[in-house]
């Protein structure tokens, strides 16, 4: 006699589970390569959105890869690493030329010593051009392009696992900024300020993968991008303030008193503009923030 399992209406467990991790994995291999060429020439947009593309495959990998500890894995985040960090100083260059001439378009006339520092800043941007093109030349491009098709030919882990890859760098990074803000305080510290924008933007991009994956939206990345976003305006103005403390002590050691004076007068308005957006990040209430941020990538809501 044979045991037949009485019919109770249709089976809530799909026959067939719908794969979303590869075509997103897909999307990120190829979101960073076609930035590529254009970068190599030194175009300013594409330079920024290549590091935001390996930035993003850099997060991707270990939670949608079958083997995210595998050696292919391991290599491809190396070289993704060298990659984004090659392009980081022609960026900043990029960024503090464009603060100066914003600044220079504020402050009336513009003087020989102004029209110096600005050529200066230009010429710091070139070279920088410069050397980043060089040093993407010198990366294994050709290796990672080899490692990253064998990974994809694997096709991603299922969407349960990554979706639990997921929990757990939210729960990880998550307490790891809350610790990193409650020691931080209201502290200006750049190195850490700066580490703490780096762990909100991969929480950020972790963020964003789930809602891709789930398919229902939530208010996370929207948090998470608005303190970094707040803390990027902080290092890039005292990128720029560096740069004219430097500028003011070489001109001190050649004698050049009006460029000098020029230089640190310039560093003192954008160290002070720097203090004014740290101030404005404390206003944002980082802790709580990110508290909101980790409760709404617990709990999403479907799109509309």
């Amino acid at each position: 006699m044979v045991y037949r399992v009485p019919f109770s209406g249709p089976s809530p467990v799909p026959s067939k589970i719908v794969d979303r991790a590869t075509p997103l994995l897909k999307d990120r291999i190829r979101a960073l390569f076609r930035q590529l060429p254009k970068a190599l020439t030194g175009d300013e947009e594409s330079i920024h959105q290549m590091r935001v593309a390996g930035r993003r495959l850099r997060v991707a990998l270990p939670l949608l890869a079958r083997k995210p500890h595998g050696r292919r894995v391991r290599r491809a985040r190396r070289i993704l690493r060298q990659l984004t960090r090659a392009g980081g100083t022609s960026r900043d260059m990029d960024v503090s030329l464009s603060l100066f001439e914003e600044r220079l378009k504020e402050i009336g006339p513009l003087t020989p010593e102004k029209r110096l520092l600005r050529e200066r800043l230009r010429a710091g941007r070139r070279r920088s051009h410069a050397r980043m093109t060089d040093a993407l030349m010198d990366l294994d491009i050709a290796r990672l392009r080899r490692d990253l098709r064998a990974v994809l030919a694997r096709r991603a882990e299922l969407v349960f696992t990554v979706l639990l890859r997921l929990r757990d760098a939210r729960d990880s990074r998550g307490a790891q900024i809350l610790e990193s803000l409650e020691v931080l305080g209201e502290g200006f510290d750049l190195p850490s300020l700066h580490q703490l924008r780096r762990r909100l933007r991969r929480l950020r991009y972790a963020a964003e993968q789930a809602e891709k994956l789930t398919g229902q939206a939530n208010d996370a990345p929207a948090l998470f991008r608005q303190l970094q976003d707040a803390l990027g305006l902080v290092r890039d103005a005292f990128v720029i303030a560096a740069w004219m403390g430097r500028q003011a002590a070489a001109a001190a050691e050649q004698g050049r008193v009006e460029l000098a004076a020029e230089a640190r007068a310039q560093e003192q308005f954008f160290l002070e503009r720097s203090h004014e957006h740290h101030r404005a990040f404390l206003a944002l209430s980082p802790a709580m923030t990110v508290r909101r941020g980790l409760e709404a990538m617990g709990a999403s809501r479907s799109a509309a």
